[in-house]
């Protein structure tokens, strides 16, 4: 199968596209290399150093001899999109080229404007040219389980039955995102669900969990392949900061109460989710919606699993929520659909949390402490949160 990664250089998109092409699809990757800006702008940087995407698809041939294809450019291009689809011609397109960061979309009014105008528009370029070049190719595009909130009602698979009145149907499970980012998001599977209702598109809409872990059995082969480990405030995920602040000695930060609940998942069973995804598309017309997520856990929770295995002594400190979410809220989610496909998932294990210790340690040099602590704050657009 010919299968387009967009966002191809990003932390989830690079470890996708190794996994797609080790299993025996023909892949190209898409990039703007924006995530890498959003380095400079921040004065951060991946824990991990990742080489450039061109070092990296040329390891990728040299280990294993299959290439991947490149494409640079930015999806809010149209021309570029429309082109680069007429090119590769794919039977799939992945796409994860999003700005991902709920707090990065909540510093200021321009970092809103941004978010929504490049995820919004760069996805509904796609969509047109998608329309334009074949509608039988299959939309694999990465939602997020924010697009839901924290419902007092479990969470579908996308769609809820409604009793009304006396009447029914299938309406699309009702949304409150929690940040701009995540309201891109939701109209993003608003807008695919149209074009799947009127131009007759295939869709899977992969409303995915918080991902952990840095490695997959592609990645790890060699340094030049290594993806991304963001533990910064903005862009680093709960579990990769906790882990960070075990090894340097620092508490771990947890935002109000700790009792906020998500989904959570692997990085190695996001590949694998695509994988399945790709391989077993959605009908044409079909809007089709699974939760990629593999269980829940709350914060304090996270916090407390990462403190138990490290070996030495870790403490937990409470700050001032800067985020706008309830605590002690009702959480169930059904994500029984990719399991149906095959999904054997990996849970989080003290296993995994040791060998996060292990990549942390090897690159503690680079961490930026300030980086860990937060400085974007829902309510007050974006007066910086005083440091602690």
């Amino acid at each position: 199968m010919r299968i387009l990664v967009l966002g191809g250089d990003g932390y989830l998109g690079w470890p996708t596209a190794l996994h797609l092409s080790q299993v025996g699809h023909d892949v190209a990757v898409a990039d703007n290399f924006a995530r890498r800006q959003y380095d400079f702008e921040l004065g951060v940087e991946s824990l991990v150093p990742i080489e450039s995407l061109q070092t990296r698809v040329e390891a990728w041939k040299e280990l294993t001899g299959k290439e991947i294809g490149v494409y640079v450019g930015d999806l809010c291009d149209h021309d570029f999109t429309l082109e680069m689809l007429r090119d590769f011609r794919p039977e799939a397109v992945v796409h994860f080229a999003e700005q991902r960061a709920a707090p990065y979309s909540m510093i200021d009014r321009k970092h809103a404007v941004y978010t929504q105008v490049n995820n919004v528009v760069g996805n509904l370029n796609l969509l047109y040219a998608i329309a334009e070049v074949d509608r039988d190719i299959h939309l694999v595009k990465l939602g997020t389980m924010g697009e839901y909130g924290t419902p007092n009602i479990d969470i579908e698979e996308g769609w809820l039955e409604v009793e009304h009145n006396g009447r029914t149907d299938r309406v699309l499970f009702p949304k409150r995102p929690g940040s701009f980012y995540h309201l891109s998001k939701v109209h993003d599977s608003h807008n695919i669900e149209f074009t799947c209702r009127i131009w007759g598109l295939r869709a899977t809409d992969l409303n995915q969990g918080v991902v952990y872990g840095q490695q997959t059995p592609e990645t790890a082969l060699d340094d030049r392949l290594a993806t991304r480990f963001d533990y910064d405030a903005v862009f680093g995920t709960v579990l990769n900061r906790f882990v960070i602040q075990s090894v340097l000695g620092q508490p771990l930060t947890v935002y109000g109460n700790g009792s906020q609940t998500r989904g959570i998942i692997d990085i190695r069973d996001t590949v694998k989710c695509i994988q399945l995804a790709c391989e077993n598309p959605a009908d044409a017309g079909e809007f089709r919606v699974f939760n990629q997520m593999t269980e829940s856990m709350s914060v304090k929770e996270i916090a407390e699993t990462v403190a138990r295995n490290y070996p030495g002594e870790v403490t937990i400190e409470n700050l001032d929520n800067p985020r706008v979410e309830l605590e002690g809220h009702y959480y169930n989610v059904k994500h029984t659909a990719l399991m149906d496909l095959g999904l054997s998932p990996h849970l989080l294990s003290d296993t995994l949390i040791t060998s996060l210790f292990d990549v942390a340690k090897r690159h503690a040099h680079r961490v930026k402490l300030p980086a860990l602590q937060p400085k974007v704050n829902w309510r007050t657009h974006a007066s910086p949160v005083q440091e602690t």
